[in-house]
């Protein structure tokens, strides 16, 4: 019984790891599946996609003439920060948000036709990553304004995106999968989300915690944000904030991976 338990889990993990392969080699159809979503949301709309990046760069100028005014900081230096900590959180909280619908959306695509599951994963996050390109636009025209340049520590964003990214592919699978099951979790999700962002430092700098600074540290939304603002504004990240997100990547590569393997196979039949 012990061995045919361990030859079943063997199999499963070997058609999980199969599924994430395949998916993978299909880079053809989730990007065009992932470009189609974009078309498809805004269909018939003057501007696209556009019009988020229109919202979120009226955002960025009201709230950073107004909290800078608040905090009494400099527009100049407060501007950049607020910028980039708003790109990479919006990036960071629409996958979160929109990964409760990433399977049971696809509920059609699912029940018809036989594809790795994996697709479906790498089909939404293309799609985020689009937008957020977009939404990017934001932060040249912040530094034009402003004529500053991060020099070439701007670099060390990519690697930090990239981090960020496959966190977010991680996180959306599990998530993706414990929605499907139980459709209560994107609420929780919901309302999670915007906790986390009054008590990241997103329109405020850790600093003026003064000395409960530290308490940053707990916080590991704030290491997966700093390892790609930090380079935006010309700084490098710490060691201790790769150390965190290293951390977080690990925890979410331990959840991916038990999800997938063990619960694979009621995707089709929870969507």
């Amino acid at each position: 019984m012990l061995m045919a338990r361990q030859g079943q889990a063997r199999s499963q993990a070997g058609m999980a790891l199969q599924d994430a392969i395949d998916g993978l080699s299909l880079w053809t159809l989730w990007g065009k599946l992932g470009w189609n979503d974009i078309l498809q949301r805004y269909r018939r709309s003057l501007l696209g996609p556009l019009w988020l990046t229109a919202s979120m760069a009226i955002m960025v100028v009201s709230l950073g003439i107004v909290y800078s005014k608040i905090f009494k900081s400099e527009l100049r230096d407060f501007m950049p920060f607020l910028c980039a900590g708003l790109l990479i959180w919006g990036y960071i909280s629409s996958i979160l948000s929109e990964a409760g619908s990433l399977f049971t959306g696809a509920e059609s695509y699912i029940k018809q036709i036989r594809l790795p599951f994996s697709v479906y994963v790498l089909r939404f996050m293309w799609s985020k990553v689009i937008i957020f390109a977009h939404n990017f636009v934001i932060y040249f025209g912040v530094l034009i304004y402003f004529q500053i340049w991060p020099g070439s520590v701007a670099l060390y964003a990519i690697p930090g995106f990239m981090l960020v990214t496959i966190n977010g592919a991680l996180a959306s699978m599990y998530l993706g999968m414990m929605s499907a099951r139980f459709r209560d979790i994107p609420q929780v999700i919901a309302s999670f989300i915007q906790i986390l962002f009054f008590i990241t430092p997103i329109m405020w700098k850790p600093e003026l915690l003064g000395d409960h600074a530290n308490l940053m540290t707990l916080n590991p939304f704030f290491h997966l944000v700093e390892i790609v603002r930090a380079p935006l504004l010309g700084q490098l990240p710490s060691a201790e904030n790769y150390y965190a997100v290293a951390l977080i990547t690990v925890l979410n590569v331990a959840f991916a991976i038990a999800f997938f393997v063990r619960f694979r196979a009621r995707i089709s039949y929870w969507v």
